[in-house]
């Protein structure tokens, strides 16, 4: 059975005319085998008003065959398996699907599954963060091997591709039939051989959320890294969901989805095969070339190193690309720079802002090219050196303060006197993106380094040389070295590799391999330190990691270096420290050369003022269910302490006034929207008491966005994790003296580019045109009266801040945002309830505390078109220019009154 329509279609036109077959799977009971080789399946769509990571419409095409659950895993197989380790599971009876399950508990419970069957584990991990339920929140080190035949969840391809043969949303559990509620597995009237995928509970796949592309692509796998925030895939609708709105391209919630997030509508299904070769389309839309995957997040490096904004640069040797990764705190961003530029020794700047890198490596004579550009996701300023040969660039700080590159005009290998020494030294300032003129150092290729004062500098291949004081040296009893790097601290000791020969055994005490050992040796070329490289690795493409050491007499003491398999094969790179032997592993993949580790020393202790906190009002360090908000929150912040002594208007909301009020054209007031995605009263009432009422001194009104179904709200529903993730919050309330320090902390924050759910059009969050699209209610609006203890509690709230405004001589008003005109002909206020007759009392019931009311909803009986939406709940850009023209001129009425 094959779906033909638009919006369902998952089978592309195939190279072999036979549908698709399926089969019970005789090995493994409750599983179907997929005949899926030599076939295609269509994911996404062209749809313009479909989400922007549902777009373009991309072929998947399959080399493998693979076999997938007939059904939904249930509570009494998960706890089977998992035992009661895991809690708080919507399960009263066995044959229910398991819901309120993170990705991480999915595949906690698919290793267990292989460890039953025999089978290797698919995914492996160093360590595991559990929350108080005993839900997995985050997995040290996590990866997928799909190269190994085991249990794993199916990819998106696998999913649509199975989902597609008899994909039938009406005759699903879905909001039409299911009284809210999951059912039993496979036990609607028309349940399939694969059974649920549309309708019951939405299902975990593999994939990490990435773009689609308008080609076609073989073994697809999603994307190398879900980005800042770590977004995943959600399939198939659920019994909260209507018919209408579900769709076979659809791959999230209503807002972010995270490995983290849990819900009582989202479980999983399991696959079980290997696949061959998986590609990969970075969030850049190119396609991976060799396998690169992260191993450890900001969080893990700073606990090794101490600091909290990192970067890595290293050569994609596959594709000959320039790979670099950003850390900040616990954020992990990872992107490729597709162009013809082969890359070799790529360094960070020590700004950390640009990489230099050449066109020839180490040991390697002849011709080369020197660029440097910056670390964006597109190389922007690219800039070439204009000299007939350059190679192996080293950044350096001179003892006047310039910032210049040494490079070398030949890389070739140093074995011979003559040879060495017709080779010469440079260095050229760079400055503003530009290059300076080159000036001729000394005589020999040292690109190794040179040291601040330029009374050091080293080489390697074949020899380690030395230049000190103006005079050659060769150290290391003239055995072979390699990969030297001079560190940058002051101290000026010097890493390197050897191959294993006697001067190496006589300092070590044992033989070791060839770059068994990184070794270290002082200012004068003696042997101070080793570290071995770890079992079934040997060291390659050393370097000292990069950041100037704020004290004079601290020393650096990390490296980083890739790791060679006993193929010979670079398959990782890995931090080093070289005091305690430590080891931790970074990024894995087929051939990964040249890395280049730079560390700043921003949020560090400075006196009473603790920079970790400090302004940091979004931190990945602890991550959040609410990623989305969490960021939005702390970019709202960063703008109030930037505009907080001039602020005349501040208004709160959730994304519906996020994205209907554009700030820079409300001309009546000096304006911040200080609103962000899930805002409720709760968020309100605490930014206002803390931030907004004590320090925006020409504070003249506030507004807060009525949004009825969130008046039922508790404080632990959403507001508390958010608090309790931000330490800008804890340490604004301990240390309130200290708010001008704070001010100016946060208004240099870094958050991630790209952390944000939705299609965000510019800096103040407006939205794309699309259309009103669907309705969907997500509660019963059946049990939410007005009488309910949280509405009465909540418009205590107001009343408390409405009086504290009205002791300020403030005004407070209210504001309703434009849903979908539809809504009118349901018994519904909206997606989130309660009913129109509820709303209305609520309504009266404000306004009879003197509060007016800026309503643009109208009982749906507005006139925002369909282009001014973006979606049922959420209003375009040109839906908010009219909303904010509105506004501005209520506001001007009220400043009159």
């Amino acid at each position: 059975m094959i779906a033909c329509s638009d919006d369902s279609s998952s089978i592309a036109s195939s190279p072999e005319d036979s549908p698709v077959e399926t089969k019970p799977d005789r090995t493994y009971a409750d599983f179907v085998s997929v005949k899926s080789k030599g076939k295609e399946v269509n994911l996404g769509t062209n749809d313009s008003k479909a989400r922007a990571s549902e777009r373009p419409l991309m072929t998947v095409k399959f080399d493998y065959d693979f076999s997938i659950a007939s059904h939904e895993t249930t509570c009494g197989e998960f706890r089977s398996l998992m035992g009661d380790r895991v809690k708080d599971l919507p399960c009263d009876e066995d044959s229910l699907p398991v819901a309120n399950v993170t990705f991480f508990d999915a595949v906690l419970y698919a290793n267990e599954m292989s460890k039953t069957y025999e089978l290797d584990t698919a995914y492996t991990y160093r360590s595991l963060v559990l929350d108080e339920d005993g839900h997995c929140v985050s997995m040290e080190g996590f990866r997928l091997n799909p190269a190994i035949n085991s249990f794993r969840l199916p990819t998106e391809a696998e999913w649509v591709l199975t989902a597609g043969l008899d994909w039938n949303p009406k005759d699903a559990w879905n909001k039409n039939n299911a009284k809210m509620t999951a059912h039993r597995i496979c036990s609607t009237p028309k349940a399939s051989a694969v059974c649920d995928m549309a309708g019951n509970v939405m299902e975990w796949v593999n994939d990490w959320m990435g773009p689609f592309k308008d080609t076609t692509i073989s073994n697809f796998g999603g994307a190398p890294d879900g980005g800042s925030l770590g977004e995943r895939i959600l399939k198939g609708g659920s019994f909260r969901i209507s018919p209408e709105s579900m769709k076979l391209y659809s791959r999230g919630d209503v807002y972010t989805v995270t490995s983290s997030t849990r819900a009582n509508y989202v479980g999983f299904r399991l696959a079980l095969g290997s696949i061959p070769d998986m590609s990969l389309i970075g969030r850049d839309g190119g396609i991976i070339e060799g396998r690169v995957s992260l191993l450890a997040n900001g969080s893990a490096i700073q606990t090794m190193i101490g600091k909290s904004k990192m970067k890595l640069a290293f050569r994609n040797d596959v594709s000959g690309n320039l790979v670099f990764v950003r850390y900040f705190a616990g954020d992990v961003v990872m992107t490729e720079i597709r162009d013809t530029l082969d890359v070799y020794h790529p360094e960070i700047s020590p700004d950390g802002g640009r990489v230099a890198f050449s066109s020839k490596y180490e040991g390697v004579g002849g011709t080369s090219q020197l660029y440097v550009r910056n670390l964006d996701k597109n190389g922007s300023g690219l800039v070439k050196l204009d000299v007939e040969s350059a190679a192996i660039p080293r950044w350096r700080v001179t003892a006047n303060g310039d910032t210049v590159i040494v490079y070398v005009d030949d890389s070739g290998n140093n074995k011979n006197d003559g040879d060495f020494l017709d080779k010469h030294t440079w260095q050229v300032k760079f400055s503003g993106g530009k290059f300076g003129k080159p000036e001729k150092l000394f005589a020999g290729n040292y690109h190794g380094g040179v040291n601040s004062d330029g009374s050091l500098a080293v080489t390697g291949a074949r020899l380690l040389r030395a230049r000190v004081s103006g005079k050659e040296k060769l150290w290391y009893d003239g055995e072979q070295a390699c990969n030297v790097s001079l560190s940058n601290d002051g101290h000026s000791r010097t890493l390197f590799l050897d191959f294993g020969g006697k001067k190496g055994h006589d300092f070590v005490g044992e033989d070791y391999k060839t770059h068994g050992r990184l070794l270290l040796a002082d200012s004068v070329g003696k042997l101070i330190g080793s570290v071995a490289s770890p079992e079934g690795y040997t060291f390659d493409h050393s370097e000292w990691a990069l950041g100037n050491v704020q004290k004079k007499d601290a020393e650096e003491r990390f490296a980083v270096t890739s790791l060679t398999n006993v193929n010979g094969a670079h398959e990782k790179i890995a931090l080093i420290d070289v005091e305690s032997g430590d080891v931790l592993e970074l990024v894995e993949g087929d051939e990964l050369w040249h890395p280049s580790f730079w560390k700043s020393y921003d949020f560090q202790q400075d006196g009473d003022v603790n920079l970790d906190s400090a302004g940091v009002y979004y931190s990945p360090l602890k991550p959040s269910a609410f990623e989305s908000s969490s960021i939005e929150l702390g970019i709202k912040m960063s703008r109030f302490w930037t505009s907080y002594e001039n602020l005349e208007y501040v208004a709160f909301g959730s994304s519906m006034t996020l994205n209907s009020i554009d700030e820079k054209n409300i001309k009546t007031y000096k304006a911040l929207n200080m609103a962000f995605t899930l805002g409720d009263i709760h968020c309100f009432a605490y930014l206002l008491k803390h931030y907004v009422y004590p320090y925006a001194k020409k504070l003249k009104v506030v507004s807060l966005e009525l949004t009825p179904g969130f008046m039922y709200r508790e404080r632990d529903d959403f507001w508390k994790e958010l608090y309790e993730k931000s330490p800008g919050f804890v340490y604004d309330e301990i240390h309130p003296e200290q708010f001008k320090t704070v001010s100016s902390l946060a208004q240099d924050a870094i958050y991630p580019e790209d952390g944000f759910v939705s299609e965000y059009i510019d800096d103040n969050f407006l939205l794309p045109s699309r259309s009103w699209l669907n309705y969907d209610v997500l509660v019963d609006t059946t049990s939410m009266s007005m009488d309910n203890e949280n509405v009465q509690a909540n418009l205590s709230i107001l009343q408390d801040l409405k009086n504290i405004a009205d002791s300020l001589g403030v005004k407070l008003f209210m504001n309703v945002t434009p849903r979908n005109p539809k809504y009118a002909k349901t018994g519904s206020f909206g997606i989130y309830g309660p009913s129109r007759t509820v709303t209305a009392t609520m309504m009266d019931t404000i306004r009879g505390m003197d509060i007016s009311i800026f309503d643009e909803n109208k009982d749906g009986l507005h006139d925002y078109t369909d282009e001014m939406a973006y979606n049922a709940v959420h209003l375009s850009y040109l839906g908010a220019k009219q909303y904010t023209e509105r506004l501005d001129k209520f506001l001007k009425d009220l400043d009159e009154k």
